[in-house]
């Protein structure tokens, strides 16, 4: 089993990964088939199902796949061409993307969301269709956002798609137990297997650059969310928070006011700063979703600026270590709110966190399995309940606390051997089923739990 560290890290615009960064990317590879294909095309429009449906709003799911049919993708998105598009597109009913003829396209009309029919690959489903100069279907392809940006077709979903796909990796474990034996066999750690198969499936120069990237969206997310104030959009008027917590906590540096535990808030703001950037559609780093976007970049902040002997060049190992984590989740079980709930994101993001962080200081493999078992159990059981479908409450402040049962997981599994009762695969396996058994209101569509318990307005 392989999945690259930038699968599960793409950078990204918010407020979602599967809800507007996967129907954008839908819509690009869409304008692909179009282009590949031989028919005459004059329109397009489509429909958003399930869980697209249900929040789509709140998560611009709607604007995500009119920007993407224009020709816009999430990793070079521009904000102000893309407000001037959407505004071009409301004024005409065309989109003109690139390599296509004209295409008309209102999307007051041939965007639907559908709330009464569920597709029946996954809860975030959505169809696009291509119209003639007479207005029938002649291109039509159903895709599935599965979490994370991920985005399969129909067809792709049905056949089990293989990210085996490339030249075979030195270390394929498909479990941790597996993960755990190679490691053992090998003498290496985890960092170490997991950069031989990245650089076995791609060039040593372009992926060291490619994570030191990475590293530079999440910080300068956390910066951005640290200087910014005011109110998010989507009606809820949520306040941003991080940038006031955050010059309450540097004005009392050096004040002896400091009790122990503020360190905990430190941890909590740059989580915070990443999910009001998210929130507001600034751009963003899947880690291993929007969703759960804050929670790993904090805690390697908290790493970097708090740790004592603590170096930059361990970020390499703490984003490798945590990808392994993060593609055990994936494959076992899933990254997605709509499918199994926030445990799925804000625990898969917690798992992923700790383990990095208990590999940069000196943790052993068994170690730091333990670290990521430890967080991802205490997430178990977590519902996705955004209110007014905006991945505001409670998201942001729950990515906060995320990134400290992340640090406690980290310290609590350093303080032991790695010998431990339950196995991360145990957890991981417990989390799907629990995913599976989990009432769909409590999964990303804004039906229960908080969602219908706190005012919308």
């Amino acid at each position: 089993m392989f999945l690259s560290v930038f699968d599960m890290f793409k950078v990204g615009i918010g407020p979602s990964s599967s809800h507007t960064m996967g129907p954008m990317v839908a819509a690009a590879r869409f304008l692909d088939m179009m282009r590949a294909s031989p028919f005459a095309f004059h329109g397009v429009k489509g429909s958003l199902h399930g869980s697209l449906a249900f929040t789509g709003v709140g998560h611009a799911t709607d604007r995500a796949t009119i920007l993407g049919l224009a020709g816009f993708v999430p990793d070079s998105y521009d904000n102000d061409k893309a407000e001037a598009a959407l505004a071009a597109i409301h004024a005409t009913h065309t989109v003109t993307p690139e390599g296509l003829p004209v295409l008309a396209f209102d999307p007051r009309r041939d965007l639907i969301f559908d709330y009464d029919h569920a597709l029946p690959g996954h809860a975030n489903g959505m169809i696009l269709m291509a119209t003639d100069a007479q207005g029938d279907v002649i291109l039509r392809q159903v895709f599935y956002s599965v979490g994370g940006g991920f985005v399969l077709t129909e067809e792709e979903l049905a056949q089990g798609k293989d990210s085996n796909d490339g030249p075979p990796v030195p270390y394929p474990f498909k479990s941790a137990a597996e993960m755990l034996e190679m490691a053992a066999a090998s003498g290496n750690s985890i960092a170490q297997m997991k950069r031989a198969n990245e650089i076995a499936r791609g060039c040593e120069t372009s992926f060291a650059k490619g994570t030191a990237r990475l590293w530079e969206v999440m910080n300068n997310c956390i910066e951005r969310g640290l200087a910014t104030d005011g109110i998010l959009p989507g009606g809820l008027n949520v306040r941003r928070r991080a940038k006031g917590i955050h010059d309450a906590l540097v004005a009392e540096r050096g004040m002896n006011l400091n009790a122990p535990h503020t360190i905990n808030d430190w941890m909590s703001v740059y989580a915070m700063a990443v999910n009001e950037e998210n929130a507001a559609g600034g751009q963003v780093v899947t880690a291993p979703t929007n969703g759960a976007a804050g929670t790993l970049p904090a805690v390697l902040r908290y790493y970097l600026d708090h740790v004592p002997g603590a170096a930059p060049s361990h970020v390499e190992d703490f984003l490798l270590t945590a990808a392994a984590i993060g593609g055990l989740v994936k494959y076992n079980a899933s990254i997605s709110g709509a499918e199994a709930g926030c445990q799925a994101e804000v625990g898969s993001a917690a798992a992923m966190a700790a383990a990095g962080l208990c590999a940069v200081m000196g943790g052993t493999p068994e170690q730091v399995e333990n670290a990521a078992e430890i967080a991802l159990e205490h997430h178990l059981g977590m519902t996705c309940d955004p209110v007014k479908g905006l991945v505001q409450v409670p998201c942001i402040e729950r990515n906060g606390l995320a990134a400290i049962k992340a640090v406690s997981a980290a310290s609590l599994a350093l303080r032991g051997d790695g010998k431990h009762f339950v196995p991360l695969d145990a957890v991981i396996e417990t989390m799907r089923q629990t995913g599976a058994d989990m009432h769909e209101k409590y999964k990303e569509t804004s039906l229960g739990g908080l969602a219908v318990n706190v005012p919308n307005c």
